[in-house]
């Protein structure tokens, strides 16, 4: 598995970050690792959240790796930078190019974020917005009812419908044009969060950037797989290998995906 490209989630959400990733680089293999024993990450504790998020990359390092992606945006708000001192790979994470795509979508500057208490709590879509538009308004809102029911594979259900209108009642009167997808698990029930908020409103998702952020980190590194040939994706979980395979199975429409658990 070395030479691969490594993916990191506190569960099934960073399969969004994946999808776009092996779409956009089909030459390149993906290894892949979801916590969904230990998910979900946005109610824990920073010193928690970065543990994890280490112990993952350390067991991707010894794999042999040569770049990772942390899909995890509350991993990536309280982690990026500690991972990034501990490894040479190059490491990038989901927050920068959510933020710059919500950037580049919104027309009034006034944007919404929807993301975990964790992500919420550590301001990090608003530093990175205001970075880049420094007269934006920010709107915030934690949803943390959204990540349990992607993880139990609720995420098409009426009952899913019910918990995002019920989530976004908070902000759907408010004045914004764009609301970035905080989380990648939340594009999963982007069709329910799209229905939920005003029409006018644009869903910015940061997989199809982060997947950008990729090719160009492998372009710049030099690191690209240059040959026509690549692994099949590799996915561990710390939980069920069975309800993940399903899981992938829908979202990214691999026949026979290999599933495997991994104990961290």
């Amino acid at each position: 598995m070395r030479g691969s490209i490594g993916i990191i989630d506190s569960g099934v959400g960073g399969l969004t970050v994946a999808k776009e990733i092996l779409q956009r680089l089909p030459t390149e293999s993906v290894i892949y690792i979801g916590d969904r024993e230990r998910c979900p990450y946005g109610p824990r504790p920073a010193e928690e959240v970065r543990e994890y998020t280490i112990e993952m990359a350390t067991a991707l390092s010894k794999m042999g790796i040569k770049m990772l992606v942390i899909a995890c945006n509350t991993a990536t708000a309280v982690a990026l930078e500690e991972v990034r001192k501990l490894f040479s790979f190059p490491i990038i994470g989901v927050i920068t190019p959510g933020a710059r795509a919500a950037v580049n979508a919104t027309k009034t500057g006034k944007i919404a974020v929807l993301g975990t208490i964790g992500t919420i709590k550590s301001s990090a879509y608003d530093k990175e917005v205001l970075n880049l538009l420094p007269d934006a308004t920010i709107i915030p809102l934690a949803c943390p009812e959204f990540v349990p029911i992607v993880e139990s594979g609720q995420y098409k259900s009426e009952f899913a419908s019910e918990v995002v209108k019920r989530t976004l009642h908070a902000i759907v009167d408010k004045d914004f044009d764009a609301a970035i997808l905080g989380c990648t698990h939340y594009p999963l029930l982007e069709s329910y969060i799209q229905t939920h908020l005003p029409d006018h409103v644009k869903i910015i998702s940061s997989a199809i950037e982060t997947a950008r952020d990729v090719e160009q980190t492998l372009l710049v590194n030099g690191i690209g797989n240059l040959s026509k040939s690549h692994k099949k994706p590799v996915f561990f979980t710390t939980g069920s290998p069975e309800d993940f395979l399903e899981i992938v199975v829908d979202w990214l429409s691999i026949e026979e995906p290999d599933v495997r658990h991994i104990e961290l």
